[in-house]
């Protein structure tokens, strides 16, 4: 299913603490850095925190500007993003300033704990999510139900490692501040955990004010069944690479994208490249990628058409080279129509040959955008 655009937002002293032991939050952004905040919080749809933030902070998380909140007006939405809490056990405080200031709130939690919420009165649309709290459930109810397409998600610590770890975040937006903390008892933005493999992609570094913006997108895909927000910036690639091939009149326009598990780029290709006129996307990708590469065994072809189970043009079709390569898993933004061959399915070749494919329709229409010429045929 479909989830939001998930941003995780946070700043960081030089030895990577969120605040210190002291009575007071300490401030570790900028004047420049709180008004980038808002501006941010200005072009989401939601702002999350976690319960822990709300007990220790007391946080309003408002879009302080009168205009940015115009601006959101002006285009249809609500002056306040909407706020979300996530709270296992659902004992809040039902004073705080998060549930009295800006506009709509929810709070995720469990069965028992949503009794608790209701008991203490907590002025929030409350969801259960059964006996423990799922993130891919909450995603897909933000997504589906309250129709938020960006997420921003400004803490704690807890709450960015569970997302990082289970790869479901697009981006960090890092500020660095100039100053340590040192006191070993003091919160930290990351805890132990299974991180996802590889480097994270650097798309942005700026001063503001006296600190550092970094901006990390993650590039490791997913693993088996379960999507990754890598696997949607990858499979983004292939749809844009669709929209390089040549013009055909009898053949899809392909973009594919063979990564290896810690996130490198192995090959790219597109339907058509370099004057063979029937060269498929993965055949074109997969020819640049060394044969003997250990990588290809735990490596993802993104595809933005499902690859294909039979064709004319060349002896094998891309499904089996695929499987040949020794790559066992796929994924693809668009399931391939009758326009050219009639039942086609690669997915149930490559399924057969033990690989794993992943449909992400929500690339569908971009996918198909390279293609209008050739569909309803």
């Amino acid at each position: 299913m479909p989830y939001p655009y998930v941003l995780l937002s946070a700043a960081v002293s030089l030895d990577g603490y969120l605040d210190d032991t002291g009575p007071e939050r300490l401030l570790l952004s900028s004047p420049a850095d709180f008004d980038r905040v808002d501006e941010v919080r200005a072009s989401v749809d939601a702002i999350l925190v976690g319960a822990g933030t709300i007990r220790a902070d007391n946080p309003r998380l408002l879009v302080n500007s009168p205009g940015r909140r115009s601006a959101r007006v002006a285009d249809g939405r609500p002056e306040y993003p909407l706020k979300v809490t996530v709270s296992g056990s659902g004992d809040l405080d039902p004073a705080a300033r998060f549930w009295h200031t800006g506009g709509e709130k929810v709070l995720y939690t469990t069965g028992k704990g949503a009794e608790r919420a209701r008991a203490l009165g907590i002025a929030a649309d409350v969801v259960p999510l059964g006996d423990a709290l799922d993130w891919r459930r909450l995603l897909e109810h933000l997504h589906d139900v309250r129709g938020v397409r960006r997420l921003m998600v400004e803490g704690g610590g807890r709450i960015h490692t569970q997302l990082m770890t289970q790869g479901l975040a697009d981006e960090l937006q890092l500020v660095l501040a100039p100053l340590f903390v040192g006191d070993p008892d003091a919160p930290r933005l990351f805890g132990p955990g299974s991180y996802q493999g590889g480097r994270l992609r650097l798309v942005e570094t700026r001063p503001v004010g006296d600190v550092v913006l970094m901006r990390y997108e993650p590039t490791a895909p997913g693993a088996g069944a379960l999507p990754s927000a890598a696997d949607r910036h990858w499979l983004a690639l292939a749809c844009d690479l669709a929209a390089q091939c040549p013009p055909s009149e009898t053949a899809f326009s392909v973009g594919a994208v063979v990564v290896a598990a810690d996130g490198t780029e192995l090959a790219r290709g597109h339907s058509r490249e370099g004057g063979d006129p029937v060269v498929h996307a993965e055949e074109a990708a997969l020819a640049k990628a060394d044969p003997t590469d250990p990588r290809l065994a735990g490596a993802t072809v993104y595809s933005s058409l499902e690859p294909c189970a039979r064709r004319a043009s060349r002896p094998a079709p891309c499904a089996r080279l695929i499987l040949d390569a020794g790559v066992r898993r796929v994924v693809t933004a668009w399931r391939e129509p009758d326009t050219f061959v009639t039942d086609a399915d690669g997915s149930a070749v490559l399924a057969g040959g033990g690989a794993t494919v992943l449909v992400l329709p929500e690339f569908e229409q971009r996918a198909k955008a390279p293609n209008g010429r050739l569909l309803g045929r």
